[in-house]
Parts: C-alpha cells; sequence; structure tokens
C-alpha cells in the first residue's frame, strides 16, 4: 500500500486566483528562471502539511476534519500585498498577504491540535497566513546578480487589494509529485458551519 502526501487547506476561488496571477505578471517577466511559480490551479493557502499518510487513514483525517469545521463559522479572506520569506533581502519564498480574522486562526490551531492527537508532527514556525505563488530557486544554480533582480523585482512591484473570498469549507488533499510538478486533488471537503 503507497502512502499519499497529505495536506489540509483552504480553495481560493478561481476569480481571485486569476486576479493574482495577472497582478504577479510582471514580477513573473522581472525574475527570469530563478523563481519557480505556482501555477494558478494549485494556489491554495495551506492550514497543515501532513506529509505522508496511509490511505487507511484519510477517513479517519476527514472525520477529524469535520469535528474541526463543525466549530467554525464562514468568514472572508481579504488577499492583498506582496512579500517574502525569511526576509526581502534573501527572499526564498514569495508571497501574496492574507487579513482575515480571528476564526480562520481558531480553524488552524484546531486543525494542528487535532492533527497532532492523530500522531501527526506539529509546525515549528507560527501560523502566518499567506498565499505562496513562487518559490526561488535554491543552491549554486542562483547567482547573485539573479538574487539582486529578484529583489529589485519585488521592491518594485506593488500589489493592492486583489479581492476578498468566502471560506465556506476546508478541504483535504492528496499531492502527485510529477515531473511537469505537483498535481493536487481534493480527498474529502468539510463545510464550516452556517
Amino acid at each position: 500500500m503507497s502512502l499519499l502526501r497529505a495536506f489540509i487547506a483552504l480553495e481560493i476561488p478561481l476569480e481571485i486566483r486569476e486576479a493574482v496571477y495577472e497582478a504577479m505578471a510582471p514580477l513573473q517577466k522581472g525574475t527570469g528562471s530563478a523563481v519557480r511559480w505556482v501555477p494558478m490551479e494549485n494556489l491554495h493557502l495551506t492550514l497543515k502539511f501532513l506529509g505522508d499518510v496511509s490511505p487507511s487513514s484519510v477517513e479517519m483525517l476527514s472525520q477529524m476534519l469535520r469535528a474541526e469545521a463543525d466549530m467554525f463559522p464562514c468568514f472572508d479572506l481579504c488577499l492583498s500585498g506582496l512579500g517574502s520569506f525569511p526576509n526581502a533581502k534573501r527572499p526564498r519564498v514569495i508571497y501574496i498577504g492574507i487579513q482575515a480574522p480571528a476564526a480562520l486562526e481558531g480553524l488552524q490551531r484546531g486543525i494542528e491540535l487535532a492533527s497532532r492527537r492523530l500522531g501527526y508532527e506539529s509546525e515549528e514556525r507560527g501560523f502566518s497566513p499567506h498565499l505562496t505563488i513562487g518559490r526561488v530557486k535554491q543552491g549554486s544554480r542562483v547567482a547573485a546578480t539573479e538574487q539582486q533582480i529578484i529583489r529589485r523585482a519585488l521592491e518594485e512591484t506593488r500589489i493592492d487589494l486583489l479581492g476578498t473570498a468566502r471560506v465556506d469549507s476546508v478541504h483535504l488533499y492528496k499531492s502527485d509529485l510529477k515531473p511537469q510538478g505537483s498535481v493536487y486533488t481534493q480527498l474529502y471537503s468539510a463545510p464550516l458551519k452556517k
């Protein structure tokens, strides 16, 4: 029995993903091949990366997700701003900022604690809601000049409010690593309380 690479996330509506791609087009042009951009269909807000799970655990994870989702009402996310981790001088991850009510943090914390009770490792870093749009290639493949180009492109690109997304459910996904990139498949969807 092969393991599934799984994560729990919020879906971003198509019109918001399209707005993100339109806003990041100048950034993509300005950074050359030093950044791997996330395909539009893969944009999502990760709440918990689970790693490798057995197919027999999917039902248990679905029940946990349903129980956590039942405790939180629907809420809105606002997407705006551009940033990078760990910092602007040495960007490794390029992201769009997310502003959300306390319900998002509560939902994420509940999922984190419930996952730990099921035996999944806890995330050591605090939760920082963001939408990853690109990852800077690491190692000798990225020259200092490319780093400067990326930094300059980030400084020169301004991304204002891209839209507001209504969150009414949370999802369990599997990720299949393919030569052309990751393919995400939704395994389960738990509605938030109405």
